[in-house]
C-alpha cells in the first residue's frame, strides 16, 4: 500500500512537470522553426539578387571595387584641383558609404609603390597630397550620391499605398538642394545642410525597404539612362541649330549702325560722298606701295581689321586698303570712312555693280545650305581679283574676321617660287585647324580624285598673299569656273568657296611661316595665349564672331581693342 501511495506521487508529479514545462519547450521549437524559415527566406533573397546582378555585365559582379576604386588619377600631378577628382563615379547606398568611410584616402600597393618609389623628389609631398585629394568634399559627394537615389526612387512605379514616401522624397530633395545650394567644399557645408544629409538618408532607407524589387529597379534605371541619353542627344542638335542661326544672323546693333550710316550717306550732298583719295598713280603697278584686299558686308568688322593693319605698320602712308562690298552696304562703308577716315593711308570703297567684267557669272552652286557665309558672291569674287584690279602685281587678302597684331609689310618680301597663292598650311591631324580634304571635297568623283590627292596639305582663305602676276599667267580664273561650272551640275564638293580654293590652287600655294597667321579663335576654345601673342595675324574663323553673344569670351579683348565704342553712332546702337 505504501508502495502504491508513492508511485501514485511521482505519477502525479510527472504530470504536472510535463503540463508545466512542455509547453514552454514547444514555444521555443516553434520559435527555432521560425528563425530558420527566415533565415532560408532571406538567403533565398540575397540568392535572388545575386542572380539578377549576375545577368547583368561584369560591372555589377564587383560593385564595390567598380565604383569606389579611384579611376585616372595621377599620383604625380599632386597640383590637381578636387573639382578633377570629382568627376570619379559615386557611391550607390549607405552600406557602401561605410566602405567608403574606412578605405577614403587608402591608396592601393601598386599606387603606393609608384609614390615612395626610390629616385623621385617630394614623394613624401606627393603622397600627402594624393590623400588630401581623396578626403577632400566626401560629404559633398555623399550629398550628389543621396539626390541621385532619391530622385531614382521617385522615378519608380509607386504603390497605392507608399503615395506618402513619394511626397516625403521630394520634401527632402527640395530641403537638401536648398540647404547645400552652390556649396563645393565640405568645409562650406553648414550644420543645417548636414541635417538635411542625415534625414535624407533616414527616408532613403524606408524607400528601400519599401522597393525590394531589384530586377524591375534595374529595368527602370536603364530606361532613365536611355532617356537621359536621348535627351542630351536632342539638346546638342538643338544647340548646334541655335548656334549656326546665331551665327549667319545680323546683331541688331550692326544692322542699327549700318541704316544710321547709310541714312546719314544720303543726307549728304553729292560732291561730300567722295572719299579723299591720294595720287592715283599709286593704284597701278608701283613697287612703293602695299595693297591689302577685304572683301565684306560687316562695316564695325572691315574698321577693326583697318584699324589693326594701320596701328601696327611701320609705314602706313605706304598701305593702301581696298574695301570690296555690295550695292546694299556700300553707302555704309563709305560713310563710315568719311566720319573715320584712316590717317596717312589710303582707302578705297568699291561696289560690287560697278565692275567692268561680266560679274553676273559669280553664281554659287545650288545646294540646300542657306547660310549667307556660303551663298553670299562677296566669297567668290575674291577668284576675279586679277580681274578686278588689272595692274597690281601682288596682294594681300585679308578676311573681314582677323585683327592684325604685327607689321605685315614684311609679307612683301616672301619667295613665291612661282606659285600664285601664300597661305600658311596644316598638314598634321593633331592641329585644331587641320580639316581633310574629304570632309569638303567628293572624292568619289572622278574629276576631284584626279585633281587633289586627300593626303595633302589644306589651308585657308583669310590670309593670303597672290601673286597676280602669276596668277594672270596661268589663268587660274579659268580653272574656278570650270570647277564651279561642273560643280553646278553634280555633288563635287560642299557648301563654301575653300574647297574651290583648294581645287584652284592646288600646286600653287607656298607655306608660309605659322606665325603668321593662327587661326581657329571663332570655334576652338583651347588655342595657346603664347601663339596668339606671337601671331601676326589672328583669325575668328567658324561661327563664333567677336561681335556676337555666341563668340569665346576669352578671346573677344584682342578685338574690341580696336573698336570705337566711344563713337556716338555705336553707343545710339548699343554696340558694347
Amino acid at each position: 500500500m505504501k508502495l502504491f501511495r508513492q508511485r501514485t506521487r511521482i505519477c502525479i508529479l510527472s504530470l504536472l512537470f510535463l503540463s508545466v514545462f512542455c509547453p514552454i519547450l514547444l514555444l521555443n521549437e516553434s520559435k527555432g522553426f521560425i528563425e530558420d524559415l527566415s533565415s532560408f527566406k532571406g538567403r533565398r533573397d540575397l540568392l535572388k539578387l545575386n542572380l539578377v546582378k549576375q545577368e547583368e555585365d561584369e560591372g555589377f559582379r564587383e560593385p564595390i571595387l567598380n565604383v569606389y576604386k579611384d579611376v585616372n588619377v595621377d599620383p604625380l600631378l599632386s597640383s590637381r584641383s578636387p573639382d578633377v577628382l570629382n568627376n570619379s563615379h559615386e557611391p550607390i547606398s549607405g552600406k557602401n558609404n561605410e566602405f567608403t568611410e574606412q578605405n577614403e584616402g587608402v591608396p592601393d600597393e601598386r599606387e603606393e609603390k609608384m609614390l615612395l618609389s626610390p629616385g623621385k623628389k617630394g614623394d613624401i609631398g606627393r603622397v600627402r597630397a594624393t590623400l588630401e585629394h581623396r578626403a577632400l568634399d566626401k560629404k559633398i559627394k555623399e550629398i550628389k550620391d543621396q539626390l541621385i537615389r532619391a530622385k531614382a526612387y521617385l522615378n519608380f512605379a509607386i504603390p497605392a499605398n507608399n503615395a506618402h514616401l513619394i511626397k516625403e522624397l521630394r520634401l527632402r530633395i527640395k530641403e537638401l538642394e536648398r540647404a547645400m545650394g552652390d556649396v563645393t567644399k565640405d568645409s562650406d557645408l553648414s550644420k543645417r545642410a548636414l541635417q538635411r544629409m542625415r534625414a535624407m538618408e533616414v527616408s532613403l532607407q524606408k524607400a528601400s525597404r519599401m522597393y525590394p524589387d531589384c530586377c524591375g529597379m534595374v529595368k527602370k534605371l536603364r530606361a532613365m539612362t536611355n532617356n537621359a541619353e536621348e535627351m542630351v542627344r536632342v539638346q546638342k542638335e538643338q544647340e548646334t541649330f541655335l548656334v549656326q542661326l546665331a551665327g549667319r544672323t545680323t546683331p541688331k546693333g550692326l544692322h542699327c549702325l549700318s541704316m544710321r550710316l547709310t541714312a546719314e550717306y544720303f543726307a549728304l550732298k553729292p560732291e561730300e560722298r567722295e572719299l579723299s583719295r591720294s595720287n592715283p598713280d599709286v593704284l597701278h603697278d608701283d613697287s612703293d606701295h602695299y595693297h591689302f584686299v577685304v572683301f565684306s558686308d560687316n562695316v564695325l568688322a572691315c574698321a577693326v581689321v583697318v584699324a589693326s593693319t594701320l596701328s601696327n605698320a611701320k609705314e602706313p602712308e605706304k598701305i593702301i586698303f581696298h574695301v570690296i562690298t555690295d550695292s546694299l552696304n556700300f553707302p555704309a562703308f563709305s560713310m563710315w570712312f568719311i566720319l573715320n577716315p584712316p590717317t596717312k593711308s589710303t582707302i578705297q570703297i568699291h561696289n560690287t555693280n560697278n565692275f567692268n567684267f561680266n560679274s553676273n557669272s559669280i553664281t554659287t552652286q545650288e545646294h540646300e545650305s542657306q547660310d549667307p557665309r556660303y551663298t553670299s558672291p562677296l566669297n567668290h569674287l575674291r577668284f576675279y581679283l586679277p580681274q578686278i584690279f588689272t595692274t597690281l602685281p601682288k596682294i594681300l587678302l585679308l578676311d573681314h574676321d582677323v585683327v592684325v597684331q604685327k607689321d605685315l609689310t614684311r609679307l612683301w618680301r616672301v619667295k613665291m617660287e612661282g606659285k600664285v597663292n601664300g597661305a600658311v598650311k596644316t598638314c598634321q591631324g593633331h592641329d585644331p585647324a587641320f580639316r581633310r580634304m574629304e570632309l569638303l571635297l567628293n572624292f568619289s568623283d572622278p574629276v576631284v580624285s584626279g585633281r587633289v590627292r586627300n593626303e595633302g596639305c589644306t589651308w585657308a582663305f583669310g590670309v593670303n598673299l597672290f601673286d597676280l602676276r602669276e596668277w594672270r599667267n596661268k589663268d587660274l580664273t579659268a580653272v574656278y569656273d570650270k570647277y564651279l561650272q561642273l560643280g553646278k551640275k553634280r555633288p563635287m564638293w560642299k557648301a563654301g568657296s575653300l574647297p574651290l580654293g583648294w581645287l584652284t590652287f592646288y600646286n600653287e600655294t607656298i607655306d608660309l611661316d605659322k606665325k603668321w597667321h593662327v587661326h581657329g579663335l571663332g570655334y576652338h576654345s583651347g588655342i595657346k595665349h603664347e601663339d596668339i601673342e606671337q601671331a601676326a595675324i589672328i583669325h575668328y574663323d567658324g561661327v563664333m564672331k567677336p561681335w556676337l553673344d555666341i563668340g569665346i569670351e576669352k578671346y573677344k579683348t584682342y578685338w574690341k581693342k580696336h573698336v570705337k565704342y566711344d563713337h556716338p553712332y555705336l553707343q545710339q546702337c548699343n554696340i558694347a
